[in-house]
């Protein structure tokens, strides 16, 4: 693809929240959950948002599709700025944006059946005029996703995980969206499933031309599925590139820092555990002027700790750092 049709855009966005005390009284603490971010997300590529947990990625994810408020900053959705957005003109978005849920225990109604849980959507937006054509369109999601039709009346305890994230999958799908958020789809479930479930996601989205925001703390998943990489630190962006770019050659010291933790099995390709990132998360609350990753980093300087460094381009990816990797 020559030039890359832009799905999904933020500038600067940014959600802060106002910590209360006991008696529900504000405080004049602030945290900072997600920090001035601006991204944009490419009609049929998977772009990931990893970092360590508490790094803002889910919150990102969920304040893209207005299921949490921004304090700040704007989300255009096809072109158009959809922060402003009502409730009733959101409704015709979500039929265009949808959410695989990380917990497919959680994500499902114990008391509604298959056809009910998939078919749910279906119905709310009136899809269908009919209850006959509305089941046909059920099964039709079922087959899709591997589930077979004749377990149509059943609850979601009868099933296993892996096919509970399918029934999950096939209602994400039903309104045929064009973007899909998918927040740790895989991390509730076992090891063996983890390859099934992902090998669909990039089936389907072939076949149906689907983009995905993938949210996940697993670089193996990650390296696998995505083609871009958006790696957050404590609500900042800190790199963002080409995957392939990003595990060969990444630029900013956390990213190096993540790479490094992944363990490898191979004796012949363990790496020496010295690149091992020491020291707590800074607090939300109260974050490190300049860097926000400065009191970590073994390279941090006088400016890192005094100055913001700004998202620069090198070699086809940006980083935010003052002395990125190899330059």
């Amino acid at each position: 693809m020559s030039e890359k049709e832009v799905l999904l855009l933020t500038r600067n966005l940014t959600k802060e929240y106002e910590l209360k005390n006991n008696f529900g009284i504000r405080k004049k603490q602030v945290v900072h959950a997600v920090s001035d971010v601006s991204l944009e997300i490419y009609k049929g590529e998977t772009l990931s948002l990893v970092g360590e947990s508490g790094c803002g990625k889910s919150t990102l994810g969920r304040m893209m599709m207005r299921l949490i408020e921004p304090t700040r900053g704007q989300i255009l959705f096809e072109g158009k700025d959809i922060t402003i957005y009502s409730e009733k003109q959101m409704r015709q978005i979500y039929k265009k944006i949808q959410l695989i849920f990380q917990d497919p225990y959680a994500s499902l109604d114990p008391r509604m059946k298959v056809k009910d849980l998939i078919g749910e959507p279906l119905v709310t937006h009136k899809v269908y005029p009919t209850k006959e054509e509305t089941e046909r369109k059920v099964k039709e999601l079922m087959h899709m996703v591997g589930i077979r039709p004749e377990f149509i009346d059943r609850y979601p305890h009868q099933f296993s995980g892996g096919q509970r994230q399918r029934i999950g999958i096939a209602r994400a799908l039903a309104l045929k969206p064009k973007l899909i958020v998918c927040d740790e789809p895989v991390s509730a479930l076992d090891v063996s499933i983890q390859s099934q479930i992902l090998n669909l996601l990039k089936d389907l989205q072939k076949e149906f031309d689907l983009t995905y925001l993938f949210i996940s703390h697993d670089l193996g998943v990650v390296h696998y599925i995505s083609d871009r990489i958006c790696v957050m630190f404590l609500g900042k962006v800190c790199e963002i590139g080409d995957t392939r770019e990003i595990y060969q050659n990444p630029k900013h010291p956390y990213t190096r820092f993540l790479l490094d933790a992944v363990p490898n099995m191979d004796p012949e390709k363990k790496q020496k555990r010295e690149n091992i990132l020491a020291g707590e998360i800074p607090s939300a609350v109260n974050p490190p002027s300049g860097c926000r990753f400065c009191t970590r980093c073994p390279y941090a300087k006088e400016i890192c700790r005094k100055e913001e460094p700004k998202l620069i381009e090198y070699e086809g990816r940006k980083a935010a750092c003052h002395f990125p990797l190899g330059e």
